[in-house]
């Protein structure tokens, strides 16, 4: 007969574990990273749980009971025990594995075609994506490496240009043909204008540049640069597109510009990596290897040693 599963406590047996080893709850908490109070109330809830009493609790102290010493001694070498089958999980994961955190729409645009280059080249190691959009801090992060853009000033980190940030506007073939011959900025008054909300800046930058007015076109937001640019593939209007990254997408027809005028934006693409750790060899390969699709020399290995 098959014995009934337990609905173990886990976050209580862990607190009782580490103040079994500390003995005091004011050392628990500290390792544990909470208040003396938490690490007191979790092991209430899993006296409560046994029913049994496993601290004598006074005024400014707390010891274990016979009962709380015997229980402890059981458990607490199992947490041990997790803890270092997690860490070797995480650490053969680690060997074979470069963290990337990388924009979406650099990723699907531009990235990706070029990684199976990557994994032909070097089958042992994979590539993660983090590809959320927020300000970059290797600090408390799994995070090896890097693809941001900006002026070239990251936090305890180093980095090197990939390209230089320059736009210009995209459509699809359709919309060109629905709205008409576009051969000077001016025609673009009566175009549909697709926004991304993380570049809301571009559309007035580039109408600066080209002394145009916009201010009451007909405007329509997306929440990222990835789904700005499907939009247009799409049809729905002109967007902005990076130029560098939206190429092989022109280059297959899916996007076309028109005007064929890019202008900078003042920033650039880089790789970014920590100086705060030391650089492992996957992730060296991976950013020799970045560095290479865009004709940069390699940053650790010669070029002969990573081929």
């Amino acid at each position: 007969m098959q014995l009934r599963r337990l609905n173990l406590p886990l976050n209580p047996l862990r607190a009782f574990a580490v103040a079994c080893r500390h003995k005091t709850f004011t050392a628990a908490a500290r390792e544990l990273g909470v208040s003396q109070v938490a690490v007191s109330r979790q092991i209430s809830i899993l006296e409560n749980y046994l029913n049994v009493s496993l601290f004598e609790r006074g005024k400014r102290s707390a010891k274990l009971t016979e009962v709380g010493r015997a229980f402890g001694h059981e458990i607490s070498g199992l947490f041990d025990e997790i803890e270092l089958a997690t860490q070797r999980i995480i650490n053969q994961e680690t060997e074979s594995t470069v963290n990337l955190r990388i924009y979406p729409t650099f990723a699907n645009y531009w990235l990706m075609s070029r990684l199976v280059d990557f994994t032909a080249r070097f089958p042992d190691i994979r590539v993660r994506f983090d590809t959320r959009v927020e300000p970059l801090d290797f600090r408390g992060t799994h995070l090896d490496v890097a693809v941001q853009l900006g002026s070239g000033t990251w936090r305890d980190a180093k980095c090197r240009r990939l390209f230089d940030e320059e736009i210009d506007v995209v459509c699809s073939q359709r919309y060109l043909e629905t709205v008409g011959p576009v051969s000077q900025p001016e025609d673009v008054a009566h175009c549909n204008l697709i926004h991304s909300r993380y570049r809301r800046r571009a559309w007035d930058q580039w109408a600066e540049a080209h002394d145009v007015d916009i201010a009451h076109h007909q405007r329509m937001e997306f929440d990222s640069s990835l789904l700005t640019f499907s939009a247009a593939e799409k049809g729905f209007g002109m967007a902005l597109g990076q130029i560098g990254v939206i190429d092989e997408a022109v280059a297959e027809g899916r996007l076309v510009r028109p005007l064929r005028q890019a202008i900078p934006t003042g920033s650039a693409f880089y790789v970014v990596w920590p100086t705060s750790v030391s650089v492992n060899v996957k992730t060296k390969r991976f950013i020799d290897w970045l560095l290479e699709q865009v004709g940069e020399a390699p940053e650790f290995f010669s070029a002969r040693k990573n081929g």
